[in-house]
Order: C-alpha cells, then structure tokens, then sequence
C-alpha cells in the first residue's frame, strides 16, 4: 500500500494560502541527493497539483504499517523543509480555513481543465488523501471496488478535516467532499460485475468527451491508471499523521476482505447509488459527532457503532497483517478526540482567530503536537 497527500503551502502568521508550489518543487528537487535520482524502483516523491497552493507527496509503496507511517511523515518533513527555503509553511487541511483564490498551475491539461470546467475549477482548492492497495490482477481490482463502497463513507467520516471554507464555518466536517462533488465524475460507482464492464463504462464516459480523459474519472473507488492497485479516493487529507495511517490501513484491510469474499463467490452488498450518495453526504456532514448510515441497511446509526461495525467487518484481515491491536487503538483514538475537523473547530472556539487553527494545523502537521481536541 501506498499514500498520496495534498498539502497547502500558507504564510506563517496570516495562515492565507501561497502560490508557490513551483518554487517548493524546484527547492525540493536541489535539495535531494544524487541517489534519489538513481534508476531504482518508486521510493516516494513530491509533485504538482490542480493549484500553485498545494503540492501532493507520495510515499514507496509497504507492506508493514508502521513503515508506511515513517515514510509519511518523511515526506511531510521533505514538504516543510523545502516550503521554509520559499518563506511558507505546510499544513496538511482539506480547505483553507482563510479566505482564499485558488491560482491554477500553469500547463495545459489545468489550462485546459479551467477553461472546460470554469468554476468548478477556479474554486477548486481541496486536499485528499488517496490510499493504494496493490491487487493481483483488473478482475480482482474490480471485484474489490463492487464490495468495498459501501464501507467508503466511513473513511470520510474518520479522516474529515474540511470544516472551514473562505473564512466561514459550512456546517460540514468535510467540505472537500461536497466540493469535489462538483466534478460530474466524482462520487460511488455502480457494481460492475467485471473488469470489462468497467471498462466499458471508462470507453463510454470517455466517448461523451465530457471530460479531458480518464484520469478525470474521480470514483470514490477506482482501478489505478500507474500502478497494479486500487486506489480509494475518498479521504480528507488528515491533520494528524496517525490518523493518515489509520485510514491506509483500514483501507488495505477493506481491500483484503473484499478479495477474499469474491474469492469465496460472496456477491457484492446491492447497495443503490442513491444510497451510497446519501451515505457519503451524511458522513461529510456529520463527521464521527452524529449519525452515520448504516453500510448494509441505509439506517441511520450512532457513529461509533457504524465505525465499529466496519472494524469488525475487516478484522480478519487486520489479524492477517498483524495490524489489528495498532488499528483498533488509533480508531478508539479518533473516536474519543475526534478528527481534524473537530480539532480545527475547537482552536476556533478557543482562539476566534482562523489564522490560529491553520497555524495549530502546521504545528500537528509537523508532528510537533498530537491531533484530536485539546481535552
């Protein structure tokens, strides 16, 4: 498995946004050692995003959890180090809590994407957290995705960290999702049945010449375009490190136990659409502080239930990975002091100051203090 965040790059002091991500990027680059650019396999990177605000890290690919964490934070510390050389910092938030106008990286495919999509890419400036999990062959990948989504909605709800946008609080733990939500490709999937029924879906949304080309296709779930994974896209980037390895291993365990029930000719929960829409919708609103939707039934159930209840369903492949004691301990974490959103909203409740919580941001970002509600 493997991890991609989206990071903004913001002022220290004001917490506004800064478009500097090609500075960073070239800073990055000087400073690597001439082994990074050694012919070996993937072993991590920093790169561009939609906006000159944000750039996206990505870490090797691991099997073992608790490396998976030190490459993330590494690549964190790789982020702040080459920010600081352009005078700006690192914060790992879904939105910017402060008022902001995202400025598109300049090449063509975004030049592209702003002219298509006009507003919806202008306003556009949200960061996620993307897990990959390798799979053995396209059957199996598309397999996984039938089985996984209705379990998607509860990593929104554990990773939200996007309460804020321009300036105001939207009621939302996780605004990035209703943002993304804006592109006509974003959200759950259908069940497909088999590889080549989703490729014929991609041949015919590709046919409409709707979209750019098949990376624009933003399903919750999707079948990597790079790499022999599937990739889960649903996630606020987290504050909090910890919680950035907690959702890759929940999401590989979700991935496991899906593969082993195609395995065993378990068919895919028929959950409509409609209800997996309704269920994303629920868990952007309310975070881990209400209900969530039940993932088989649709009903409305308390959230530590709901995440407990998806906890049991990947136990068996937590086990297998060895992952199940560090798992379960960082999801009663989450669960006692909240996610980064309940941790921005309670700087903002403390302090009143926005510029404050995106500064808290930088701090936990860093690892300089742990994530939750300050108790």
């Amino acid at each position: 498995m493997g991890v991609e965040e989206e990071l903004l790059l913001v002022e220290s002091g004001t917490g506004r946004a800064l478009s500097l991500a090609s500075q960073v990027l070239q800073q990055a680059a000087a400073d690597a050692s001439p082994d990074d650019a050694a012919d070996v396999p993937f072993t991590g990177a920093l790169e561009k995003e939609l906006q000159r605000q944000q750039i996206e890290t990505g870490t090797a690919p691991h099997a073992d959890l608790a490396a998976l964490g030190e490459d993330v934070r590494a690549w964190r510390r790789t982020a702040i180090d080459a920010a600081r050389h352009s005078g700006a910092q690192i914060a790992a938030l879904g939105t910017s809590p402060i008022p902001v106008e995202p400025r598109p990286t300049d090449n063509d495919r975004f030049r592209e994407m702003a002219e298509r999509f006009g507003i919806t890419t202008a306003e556009n400036l949200t960061c996620g957290c993307h897990v990959h999990v390798s799979i053995e062959s396209r059957e199996e990948a598309v397999a996984v995705i039938d089985r996984i989504r209705p379990w998607l909605p509860i990593l929104i709800a554990v990773s939200a960290n996007s309460p804020f946008w321009q300036g105001n609080d939207t009621s939302y733990a996780s605004y990035r999702t209703q943002a993304q939500s804006r592109w006509p490709t974003t959200g759950p999937s259908e069940i497909f049945g088999s590889a080549e029924a989703y490729d014929d879906l991609v041949a015919s949304m590709m046919a409409t010449n709707t979209v750019l080309d098949s990376a624009m296709l933003y399903f919750d779930a999707r079948v990597s375009q790079s790499y022999p994974t599937v990739e889960l896209r649903v996630a606020d980037v987290c504050l909090d490190p910890d919680d950035t390895v907690l959702v890759a291993g929940l999401a590989r365990a979700m991935v496991m136990t899906a593969a082993a029930e195609w395995a065993a000719g378990k068919v895919a929960p028929p959950v409509p659409v409609a209800m997996l829409r309704l269920a994303n919708w629920q868990a952007s609103r309310a975070g881990l502080g209400e209900n969530l939707l039940d993932p088989l039934t649709g009903r409305p159930r308390p959230a530590d239930e709901v995440v407990h209840q998806l906890l049991d369903h990947v136990r068996p492949a937590l086990r297998e990975c060895g992952d199940e004691v560090a798992v379960t301990e960082a999801l009663e974490r989450v669960l006692a002091v909240g996610n980064g959103a309940d941790r921005q909203r309670d700087t903002w409740e403390r302090t009143g100051s926005l510029a404050d919580v995106v500064a808290d941001a930088v701090r936990v970002t860093a690892g300089q203090e742990a994530g939750g509600v300050r108790r």
